[in-house]
């Protein structure tokens, strides 16, 4: 418990509306400046293309299997039109690899790779890009997975 007051902190000086818009034309006008000089010409805002992330391929653990997901109310999912359940704790990433909710990818028919807990319910789920889709040689069950060669490094199923 204390007693004392807490010492009083420094005051900062806060900028009014007109100071303040002052100040971020200044700082275009700089820039401007620099930018002429420079050569790169005009100023511009850079563009949304260096915002975008460009989805590649991700690596896979061996174990994962491929197959069509319909996420409803959540736990419960349709799994190849078979009804399903996420795990406590299961991970959705969507096709840039971002974590997704189950609430933003409702009552969507998705292309997934999963790999499923000791109980059979969905723990890791990976939300397939155009990239990864065209890899249509993945298995969509254990028995597939046990008649055919994964190669790791690049993520291919081949016949023995």
């Amino acid at each position: 418990m204390y007693r004392c007051a807490p010492p009083a902190l420094p005051r900062r000086r806060l900028l009014t509306t007109s100071a303040a818009s002052t100040a971020a034309a200044a700082t275009a006008a700089a820039f401007a400046v620099l930018s002429t000089v420079a050569g790169i010409g005009a100023f511009t805002a850079p563009s949304t293309a260096h915002a975008q992330i460009v989805p590649g391929h991700r690596y896979f653990p061996q174990r994962a299997l491929r197959g069509e997901l319909v996420i409803g109310v959540t736990p419960d999912v349709k799994l190849n039109g078979k009804a399903a359940r996420l795990a406590p704790g299961a991970r959705i990433r969507n096709a840039v690899d971002q974590v997704a909710t189950p609430g933003s990818l409702y009552d969507q028919k998705l292309t997934v790779l999963y790999t499923t807990d000791i109980n059979g319910l969905l723990m890791d789920v990976w939300v397939l890009n155009e990239v990864e889709l065209a890899n249509k040689s993945w298995p969509t069950s254990p028995q597939q997975a046990s008649q055919l060669v994964f190669d790791q490094a690049s993520q291919v199923w081949r016949k023995p």
